[in-house]
């Protein structure tokens, strides 16, 4: 994968003298950050089977983003600017870390997450096997993708103004929704009055979906540190990829499935509260079904 980066990479970026990039270099820290998530989804794996169930890949998402991030920092000694690569550093092993100790709290003691269950019932062979194709596969090639921006700023050099600290501060806007809205939503679903009832108060009182609006806030912040030098601004399409996922992929779209099913008053929560985006609510509906 090297070699092939090493030639096309002066067709399609600027010279290293140009721009202080060093395409080969980079191209070199690709292969060995696929090389990880390589590495991390099969570790992930030998215990999903050991255990007997797949939602150990939830733990793994965060986990693979800081062993990208390590690898690259690692990987890139000597090129770049120092503080942009610990900015990139720092921000993804601190989100990357905190969301992982999030749901391993959160699924610890539980069985097979309903998502991956109906998946498996899909397979016609080996589970596994199926798993390792639908599950592992196109997580991994996302996971390495929508890291491109942490990858990529460890090598860019200059630029180092307002939308680098643009970027710091829309991560840190994210990072609060996505941790304080997990924390509202354990709290909430840890007091058994609240069963069967919809949490519209905090965060969740201006989006139905503050930790998925956080999480896009998140790598949209960490596109900014890298695009605040040529040619970072080039991985525009990792954000998009991860903001998609998150509002119309496997994200708000499929937890929103069959939720009204199960929590009358859902159907007035959604009416008056923003899908994704922070905004002030509508008036509740008095004559909505009250328990």
């Amino acid at each position: 994968m090297s070699s092939v980066w090493t030639t096309v990479a002066p067709a399609v970026l600027p010279t290293a003298d140009a721009v202080g990039f060093d395409g080969a270099a980079f191209g070199r820290t690709l292969a060995l950050t696929a090389l990880a998530v390589v590495v991390v989804l099969g570790i992930t794996f030998a215990v999903a089977v050991r255990v007997g169930k797949q939602a150990v890949i939830d733990v793994t998402w965060g986990l693979g983003f800081v062993a990208i991030a390590i690898t690259a920092f690692a990987t890139s000694g000597g090129h770049g600017d120092a503080l942009r690569r610990w900015v990139a550093l720092v921000l993804t092993a601190v989100w990357g870390l905190r969301l992982a100790a999030h749901i391993f709290s959160r699924s610890r003691g539980k069985g097979e997450d309903p998502r991956y269950e109906a998946m498996l019932k899909r397979a016609d062979g080996n589970p596994n096997v199926y798993a390792l194709l639908h599950i592992y596969l196109p997580q991994g090639v996302i996971m390495w993708f929508v890291s491109l921006p942490v990858q990529i700023a460890m090598f860019v050099e200059g630029g180092l103004g307002w939308v680098l600290w643009l970027g710091v501060v829309v991560w840190a806007v994210g990072f609060f929704f996505e941790s304080v809205g997990d924390l509202q939503l354990t709290r909430f679903r840890n007091d058994p009055l609240n069963k069967g009832t919809v949490l519209d108060t905090g965060l969740w009182r201006y989006t139905r979906h503050p930790n998925y609006f956080g999480d896009a806030a998140v790598w949209t912040g960490l596109f900014l540190v890298a695009a605040s030098a040529w040619p970072g601004v080039l991985t525009i399409l990792s954000p998009a990829v991860m903001v998609w996922n998150l509002y119309g992929g496997t994200g708000k779209k499929l937890l929103e499935k069959d939720i009204g099913d199960r929590r009358p008053d859902y159907a007035d929560y959604v009416r008056r509260t923003s899908g994704f985006f922070p905004w002030p609510p509508k008036p509740a509906d008095p004559s909505a079904k009250r328990d």
